[in-house]
């Protein structure tokens, strides 16, 4: 049984998610001015026709630009920096030194990935739609992510 509350939350999702897929893909090098994109919501990023990644922010086209900047760390660039574990087999986190980022960080092969994954970033189509309420903008992202089947969305709790 859903609460009133839940049921008004999730009542828009279906229409939200529409509205994202009818976008035209753009990337990096084309994205909007500021003042054309929405502040906050959930954005896509797109390879080869498949939908990988679903993400939210309350700041779209800085956050797009953080993922994929060539000066980015591994905290701006999270989506990269899991396209570098994952191209070099360093898929498990690490609360201890050993394989911790902070290592992962000094070793040329992945810092060589981890570069790799942001440049392919800045070749991926990306859309994004907006959604301004923070419970409504997570429900769209896991909507979303679920629903495409984002293979890089795995919503684990680290």
């Amino acid at each position: 049984m859903f609460s009133a509350e839940f049921t008004d939350l999730v009542e828009g999702l279906p229409a939200s998610m529409d509205a994202l897929m009818s976008m035209r893909p753009v990337t990096l090098d084309t994205l909007p001015p500021r003042r054309d994109m929405p502040k906050s919501g959930i954005y896509m990023w797109t390879e080869a026709g498949e939908h990988i990644y679903v993400g939210r922010s309350r700041r779209i086209r800085e956050r797009l630009l953080e993922h994929a900047r060539e000066s980015s760390g591994h905290n701006q660039a999270s989506f990269a920096f899991l396209l570098a574990r994952k191209a070099t087999g360093r898929v498990a986190a690490s609360y201890s030194t050993t394989g911790s980022r902070d290592e992962l960080l000094l070793d040329a092969d992945f810092m060589m990935a981890f570069s790799e994954a942001k440049a392919r970033l800045r070749r991926m189509e990306l859309r994004f739609v907006e959604e301004a309420h923070p419970i409504r903008q997570c429900l769209l992202e896991v909507y979303v992510a679920v629903t495409l089947k984002a293979r890089y969305n795995d919503f684990d709790s680290h």
